[in-house]
């Protein structure tokens, strides 16, 4: 849970320790929103950043180039404070386009923006909505002893996983491992040993994969990858392919998984909201879609970016090599961008702008992809099934154990009354 505030030595900023299980993840998002728009922030290990909770600030900040995305600018990695164990460290020290800045980060975006086009996109919904049929025909086989099904499990996480898996090629037999191993990236209590033994396997899955891709290339994007690097070798290192194949898979299932799972579980709980998105049309899904990534972003917090000299936010200096942390959960409900009712889920509301696939030059690859399956999935989900119903209190769901990732680890639910 979050420890109470306390000041720190940086001119009075207040602290607050991020629980690594997400225990009460809105509560501690409310809690650095109370506290101000600068705040400092202690990670597992003792590990020190900061957060800016709000909502204009970080947008200037993430579009702002004086402050990069690369680890390798962290004062804590090069003083040797952040070792292979430190259970965050699958989601900073990785090399692909997430954690390049300028033109490095453009030349590696460049080669999957020509392969991964909205074209591609939306020519995969016959895909996706056969992939959504086939898994909601299957949820009463895969009903407990209590008549109850977890849709997180059976569905919300199989959609994007199917769908991405096919996308970059993985084959069939490694995606059930995969899935373990991505998931892994995302949880933030596990301990150092199965953090290292965890990252090695990632990568010697994911080259399994790019080895099979190679011998036999087909459609999908890994062999375009692929062959990108065979024609310019300088294009794309062996490290980088591996690297971008980990993001696009990883960032493609979670937060999906996410959407899905947390928009089902809002409608559930709202019943009024409920009501209006099924008597609605595709347009009132969208909304549902929009409203659940701004009130319930999946992605709750995003590591870092690294100041590249000195700064001052909201009267804050923040020092050059310092690590500072998106709270996407924080800023979706800012009250200065969403207005006074911005607690509550409400997919009548105005849709704003919100940050939960970030801004600038690192806006997420995969929104659309992503915008596209849970804009199939979540309605199929209750003309499907009409009376589906939570089968538990909404107090007893457990959050996913995480700093990152914002979730119920399941999602057990009665499909008919």
């Amino acid at each position: 849970m979050t420890l109470p505030a306390a000041a720190s030595s940086e001119a009075g900023v207040p602290v607050v320790t991020l629980d690594p299980h997400g225990g009460d993840h809105h509560g501690e998002a409310a809690r650095l929103r109370e506290l101000g728009p600068v705040v400092r922030i202690q990670l597992p290990g003792d590990v020190m950043a900061w957060s800016v909770t709000d909502h204009a600030l970080l947008t200037e900040m993430i579009a702002d180039p004086r402050f990069s995305k690369d680890w390798r600018n962290w004062n804590a990695i090069l003083r040797g404070e952040i070792s292979d164990g430190w259970p965050l460290v699958g989601m900073v020290k990785v090399t692909n386009m997430v954690t390049a800045d300028g033109q490095e980060h453009r030349r590696l975006r460049k080669l999957v923006t020509q392969t991964f086009t909205p074209r591609r996109v939306q020519e995969l919904r016959p895909r996706i909505e056969r992939i959504v049929t086939e898994l909601l025909d299957a949820l009463p086989s895969h009903a407990d002893a209590d008549g109850s099904v977890d849709l997180r499990r059976h569905f919300a996480h199989p959609v994007p996983m199917r769908v991405i898996c096919e996308l970059f090629g993985v084959p069939e037999h490694e995606q059930p491992r995969l899935k373990e191993l991505m998931d892994n990236i995302f949880r933030s209590d596990l301990g150092p040993a199965e953090v290292m033994a965890s990252q090695v396997e990632q990568y010697q899955l994911l080259a399994r994969v790019v080895d099979n891709c190679r011998r036999d290339p087909g459609p999908d994007l890994t062999s375009a990858l692929i062959a990108a690097r065979e024609e310019d070798p300088d294009a794309l290192s062996e490290e980088e392919l591996v690297g971008t194949l980990l993001l696009m898979l990883a960032a493609g299932q979670e937060t999906t998984l996410g959407l899905i799972t947390n928009a089902v579980r809002a409608l559930l709980t709202h019943p009024e909201q409920r009501a209006v998105a099924e008597r609605g049309d595709e347009t009132v899904w969208a909304n549902v879609v929009e409203e659940t990534l701004r009130w319930d972003a999946p992605i709750g917090n995003f590591p870092f970016r690294y100041p590249l000299e000195d700064v001052e936010i909201a009267g804050v200096r923040i020092p050059k090599g310092e690590a500072i942390m998106a709270p996407y959960s924080a800023v979706g409900r800012d009250r200065a961008q969403h207005g006074q009712t911005a607690d509550e889920f409400d997919i009548t509301r105005e849709q704003r702008k919100h940050l939960a696939f970030s801004h600038g030059p690192h806006f997420c690859l995969g929104a659309p992809l992503a915008r596209l399956e849970a804009a199939l999935a979540i309605p199929a989900v209750f003309k499907r099934y009409p009376e589906l119903t939570l089968a538990v209190d909404p107090a007893e769901l457990i959050p996913v154990p995480s700093l990152f990732s914002n979730s119920s680890a399941t999602l057990p639910v009665r499909l008919e009354a």
